[in-house]
């Protein structure tokens, strides 16, 4: 049986790392406060340095490496944010780093790794065939690999998070944690429950990868057939071995979130608290808000682990959180072909409030009849209520509305 991690550990570790890192802030949130019935507070590892909290961990395993083992270089595997924390880590020690990343890993997670000075190497479509990429670039190279969250250095990084907490919220009751190999619930979770056996630590893990959940129902770390999530920084197959006995022993419970929970967290984040969360970030807020915790009474911390987030798609997750919401319509309409028509549909849109974002006109739709034209539009809205008034006005006036689920 592996040994476990030890709180010596991670108190060496936080002397370690901290030329590497930033201590960063314990936000408290009167809207999410509200929303749950509890007193959240967010830590904001989105704003570490590389926008991510896996700097730390891989901070402290360079840090701890011998002169020869140094010389050799680093190589790790990644989805990302490992990646940027390897990259940063190596060059503020001067050596060597080749990362292997996903075929799919967000450009900007590409481009910042490049960035910090590391060669990118691209295997696979999620973290684990990344991996045995590494492991043969490892048999050829000689380079000191650093797991991404199975290695107790790594573990030990990560749980410094949880002094840093303890530090500022002595009271706290709960933390939430984000789970993809375990590295970082396993670090906090020894760190909390040495210095505080009442506190709760909650997982949390996308529906789509719930790798641990997995191995703590057979018993053992076990692969999935497959790890598929919008939250990339925790799609992994298969929990750590080293990882797994400090969950089974450490953590309270496991949650699971779902793709438009976690979507939705993402756009609440950024509207309510003006801050950034990629997918894997965004997780401790989506079982917040869904009451797949109970946080009532409770002063819950909500680890918010990463920022770094795909302008593209973080595009995509507004217009589809929009639309949810009613705050975006997409529509057509079909109307004679005649000078003035489009104007009338123009202005009854203008008196029920409603903001044009983009206008179709179309008289060569082989759909429509001749003399037609069929006119698409998206509209700013309020609620569905007004998106309600806007389709009445507009059919009483003799334009009845289609709407479209999917961009035209």
């Amino acid at each position: 049986m592996p040994e476990l991690l030890t709180l010596k550990q991670i108190i060496e570790a936080r002397n370690t790392i901290q030329p590497f890192v930033h201590r960063t802030v314990l936000d408290h949130s009167t809207t999410f406060s509200s929303l749950t019935g509890g007193e959240i507070y967010l830590k904001m590892e989105n704003l570490q340095k590389t926008g991510s909290f896996k700097v730390r961990g891989a901070a402290n395993k360079i840090a701890n490496l011998s002169l020869e083992d140094k010389k050799k270089g680093v190589l790790a595997a990644s989805a990302g944010n490992h990646a940027q924390g390897v990259a940063m880590a190596a060059s503020r020690v001067g050596i060597s780093a080749t990362i292997v990343m996903p075929e799919g890993a967000p450009l900007a997670k590409v481009s910042a790794t490049e960035g910090y000075g590391a060669k990118v190497i691209l295997a696979g479509s999620v973290y684990d065939d990344a991996y045995q990429k590494a492991v043969e670039v490892q048999s050829e190279t000689g380079a000191t690999f650093i797991h991404a969250f199975n290695d107790f250095d790594v573990m030990a990084g990560q749980g410094t998070i949880c002094l840093e907490i303890i530090e500022d919220l002595p009271e706290v009751d709960t933390i939430l944690v984000p789970i993809g190999g375990g590295g970082l619930i396993a670090g906090i979770a020894v760190a909390v429950k040495s210095l505080n056996r009442k506190v709760r630590v909650i997982g949390v893990e996308a529906e789509g990868a719930p790798c641990m959940l997995h191995a703590l129902h057979i018993g053992k770390p076990a692969p999935l057939d497959k790890a598929s999530t919008l939250a990339d920084g925790i799609a992994v197959k298969c929990a750590g071995d080293l990882t797994f006995p400090t969950v089974r022993n450490y953590v309270d419970d496991i949650v699971t979130v779902g793709e438009e929970e976690i979507s939705e967290a993402i756009l609440t984040l950024m509207e309510r608290t003006k801050s950034i969360a990629e997918g894997a970030g965004a997780v401790t807020l989506a079982a917040a808000l869904q009451r797949k915790v109970d946080l009532t009474g409770k002063n819950a911390v909500l680890i918010l682990s990463g920022g770094n987030i795909d302008v593209n798609f973080l595009a995509q997750i507004i217009e589809r959180g929009l639309r949810r919401s009613g705050r975006s319509m997409i529509f057509q309409t079909i109307l004679p072909d005649k000078p003035g028509n489009l104007e009338k549909v123009l202005e009854l849109i203008a008196q029920e409030h409603g903001n044009i974002v983009t206008v179709e006109h179309s008289r060569y739709d082989l759909r429509i009849p001749l003399r037609y034209a069929r006119v698409s539009m998206t509209l700013e809205t309020q609620n569905f209520e007004h998106q309600q008034r806007i389709i009445m006005r507009l059919g009483k006036a003799g334009y009845p509305v289609q709407m479209i689920t999917t961009s035209p």
